[in-house]
């Protein structure tokens, strides 16, 4: 991409940010330049929020009827999915799979619920709990 099509479309998604991106000048050399975004990734950037907290809802009843743990609803919560939860706290996915099992996830040390804490951002007492709707 030449430096003079970098989109600058000033999208909502980056809150007045802006990020780097390598586009050509007039002699054909890479450089880095501020874009302040596309409306096509601002499209794009909403579409997978609103998937994001769709699941999330669809989590929080599953863990409302028993049928999942408390970590399978904050997963989604913390805008995560199972690939980006095992990489955060290095496990496999099967592992993790399992500990969405309430009678697994309940038996979980301090140790293995510590590293689910971290990853998510909160404590390991919010961790075992679902919120209130209102906040979710």
């Amino acid at each position: 991409m030449e430096i003079k099509n970098v989109p600058q479309d000033g999208i909502s998604t980056f809150a007045g940010g802006r990020k780097a991106m390598y586009a050509t000048d007039d002699e054909g050399k890479y450089g880095v330049v501020a874009s302040s975004g596309w409306e096509v990734e601002e499209e794009a950037t909403k579409q997978a929020l609103h998937e994001l907290e769709r699941l999330a809802d669809e989590a929080y009843e599953a863990v409302r009827e028993g049928q999942m743990s408390p970590l399978y609803y904050h997963m989604y919560a913390q805008r995560m999915d199972l690939i980006v939860l095992s990489q955060s706290v290095g496990m496999f996915q099967w592992r993790i799979k399992r500990h969405f099992k309430p009678s697994v996830f309940n038996r979980l040390s301090d140790t293995l619920l510590g590293r689910y804490s971290e990853a998510l951002g909160l404590s390991v007492d919010a961790l075992k709990q679902l919120p209130e709707k209102e906040s979710v």
